[in-house]
């Protein structure tokens, strides 16, 4: 139960010492903008005599959780985050939020003003800073990330159970058609991938609508992205599929929000968000979807057919172009569909041409997008890498929807893309008189010998991903470039589009990345454990594994702290630090090198003389590989350049100082003076990597800490001030 929020407090000296704030920072990849927007917002908190207690919702978890307690004693919340977080436990509360970003550059003037922010009051949707912090995304933008981040699982699922199903147990019948044997093993697989594919779009819709309007917008949100998806119930035979669902989710979201602002009598308060607001909105919404937008749908879809069917005397490349900007627009909607459903409906007429202009576009989307992926990786979050390698096993299947969540995150940069793509697959197919014998596309039905004219067809599909994902890396480069030049931060980077991958990506991941954007940002290492604490100082070199590390460390606190009251520093006691992975053999004091990669190849040098290093090269090559990537010069004259290879054996970190600074192109301009590598195997990749980053990120936005390390005389020393780092 909160207290409702009184005026600010006002004048100086012990009153204000008494004043407490809380704050949640929250980044969509969860790595370094988290910790960094924390640590600065503690240290400005701390300056002016104030308490504040910081949750930070990382990509570990949710960490240093605010309680009923801390609410209801709090005079003000500080929410600094790029992705959605729940407010209706700050009710009563002055809220102020904003992006993340604004808790690492200007954490002072959040506490300044959060004293005359809003009071947060239930059901309200928290509006955009005021002006001086305008960083933090739309809520049209949130809204449609967390609708991706939840519904990517679904379409990789779904899309997979059903290629590998198809893959294993699928034929070609002389009837038509790729087909599974009804009561085979596959088929159940089949079909459970048919589950997965029939809630993706309602997934969508209703995890849009409860960005926008909380939990009573979910089951309106849902049922009327079900009823988009559904034509039957508006005698469309394509549905209006996943742009349906973009549809339904806002208009149920913004539903909400209006009748949540109808006055109602106290006695009936209670139910209004359990009972009264969903069945309200669902059936609102529902009956506008079937009887005003359902029925246009059904009539320019019904009309599209025919105007198809009036082309099949015109030029092959023209129908080819066309068909395969329809198959392209909506993957699996009713645009999608419309044409997919025209060529199907030729083939027993004897004309299988226009099936095979269908088939050689069906592909391209998933295809392209994959590749996009691939060739500029900076571009993309974690999440988003993973569903391209999704996507592109899901195209080799012909399954065209494992390219929405890319479409449905960046919808003006991959729809056209997209098209463009499509159109030249479907054209170089007509011109090339490629036939198509089953209801299906993608290289499975080349594969099974359903398609005539194999050499052109897989020439068609290949230019075709060719065209869209260049096209896609493109756009997205150039919509970042403008989105920077728009909004330009100093410092560090603001995350990028799908971060929010998400959010909820949102996730919409976001939705989510950028390119320049902090290294640690788009350094994406999923785990489902909590963040280890870092080892007491002085816990001894241990174990691989993070649970002998951690029984390791709660061993060793006595010893630690027994060494720190003899008065004996103890990372001089054994050497190490950060849990044993940087010693005084990983520490130099004057860094020679003057360009980036000579630092690199120096550091890794640095590394190897832990024994730890296999492949000096790789090691090397793995790290250029990721500055490709976008640079890890975080600026505040720090880099950390860091590898996930095996090409070492266990996790070893490596420090050096720079006199004069290398160029490490960071955002803020400045030189890398204290650079950190750090690489780890591929298996310990997930814990250890985040782990590490976050405590760094963390303990690097001290300016005392940064100046005790360029003042430490020798490497003891300097492991002394490292030591601080837990």
């Amino acid at each position: 139960m909160t207290s409702p929020a009184g005026p600010p407090p006002t004048g100086g000296g012990s009153e204000q010492q008494r004043w407490k704030l809380l704050a949640v920072t929250a980044c969509p990849t969860g790595i370094a903008h988290t910790y960094m927007a924390a640590e600065k917002l503690a240290q400005a908190a701390a300056s002016r005599g104030i308490d504040m207690k910081v949750e930070t919702q990382g990509s570990i978890g949710a960490e240093n959780i605010l309680d009923d307690n801390d609410v209801s004693t709090a005079d003000g919340v500080i929410v600094a985050a790029d992705k959605d977080v729940d407010l209706s436990r700050f009710v009563g509360k002055r809220v102020l939020t904003v992006g993340v970003a604004e808790g690492i550059h200007h954490p002072e003037q959040l506490i300044e003003r959060v004293r005359s922010a809003p009071v947060h009051t239930a059901g309200a949707t928290p509006a955009a800073s005021a002006s001086g912090g305008g960083k933090e995304r739309s809520v049209a933008y949130k809204a449609l990330m967390n609708g991706v981040s939840y519904m990517i699982p679904f379409v990789v699922v779904g899309g997979l159970l059903i290629a590998i199903s198809l893959s294993l147990g699928g034929h070609t019948d002389p009837s038509g058609g790729l087909v599974i044997p009804k009561d085979s093993f596959w088929m159940d697989i089949n079909n459970i991938g048919v589950i997965g594919f029939t809630l993706m779009v309602p997934i969508l819709s209703g995890y849009i609508a409860y960005a926008i309007g909380d939990r009573p917008a979910l089951v309106p949100g849902m049922i009327g992205g079900w009823i988009a998806n559904t034509g039957d119930l508006y005698d469309s035979k394509a549905g209006a599929g996943f742009i349906g669902a973009i549809v339904t989710g806002f208009l149920a979201g913004y539903l909400v929000l209006w009748i949540k602002k109808v006055k109602v009598p106290k006695f009936v308060q209670p139910i209004m968000p359990i009972i009264v607001i969903p069945i309200v909105a669902t059936t609102a919404l529902g009956l506008f979807f079937i009887y005003v937008i359902g029925k246009p749908i059904s009539w320019v879809f019904e009309h599209l057919t025919d105007w198809l069917s009036g082309m099949t005397g015109t030029s092959a490349i023209l129908l080819g172009a066309i068909l395969g900007l329809m198959i392209a627009f909506d993957m699996g909607g009713p645009v999608n569909k419309t044409a997919f459903l025209f060529g199907t409906g030729l083939i027993a007429t004897g004309n299988q041409t226009v099936m095979g202009m269908c088939a050689a576009a069906i592909p391209v989307m998933p295809l392209g997008q994959g590749l996009a992926t691939l060739i500029r990786k900076r571009l993309y979050t974690e999440q988003e890498r993973e569903t391209g390698l999704a996507a592109l096993f899901m195209g080799c299947f012909g399954i065209s929807e494992g390219a929405i969540p890319f479409a449905a995150a960046r919808p003006a940069q991959v729809i056209p893309a997209n098209m463009l793509g499509g159109a030249v697959a479907g054209a170089i197919a007509g011109v090339a008189g490629v036939e198509d014998a089953v209801p299906h596309g993608g290289p499975i039905v080349a594969v099974l010998g359903a398609v005539s004219g194999v050499p052109m067809f897989f020439v068609a599909v290949l230019i075709g991903t060719a065209v869209t994902a260049l096209t896609t890396v493109t756009l997205v480069d150039v919509s970042e470039r403008r989105r920077r030049g728009a909004a330009p931060m100093a410092g560090l980077g603001v995350a990028g589009p799908l971060e929010p991958a998400l959010v909820g990506v949102g996730a919409g991941a976001a939705a989510g990345g950028a390119a320049g954007a902090v290294v640690a940002q788009r350094v994406v290492a999923s785990s489902s454990a909590p963040a280890a604490e870092a080892a007491p100082a002085g816990t001894p070199n241990v174990g691989d594994t993070g649970a002998g590390k951690k029984a390791n460390a709660d061993a060793d606190t006595n010893t630690g702290a027994g060494t720190k009251a003899a008065g004996i520093p103890a990372a001089e006691a054994d050497g190490e630090v950060l849990s044993g992975y940087l010693s005084e053999r990983t520490v130099k004091i004057a860094l020679e090198a003057r360009d980036k990669e000579a630092a690199i190849r120096e550091m890794a040098e640095l590394l190897a003389r832990t024994g730890k290093v296999a492949d000096l090269d790789e090691l090397v090559a793995t790290a250029l590989r990721r500055e490709e990537q976008g640079t890890t010069g975080l600026g505040e004259e720090i880099a950390i350049p860091h590898a996930k290879t095996d090409a070492v054996t266990r996790p070893v970190v490596g420090f050096a100082r720079s006199a004069e600074g290398v160029e490490w192109g960071s955002l803020d301009g400045t030189k890398a003076r204290l650079v950190f590598m750090i690489s780890v195997p591929e298996a310990a990749a997930g814990d250890e990597h985040l782990r590490i980053l976050a405590l760094l990120s963390r303990k690097l936005m001290d300016p005392g800490f940064r100046e005790r390390l360029i003042a430490a005389p020798d490497e003891g020393a300097v492991l002394e001030v490292l030591s601080e780092v837990r």
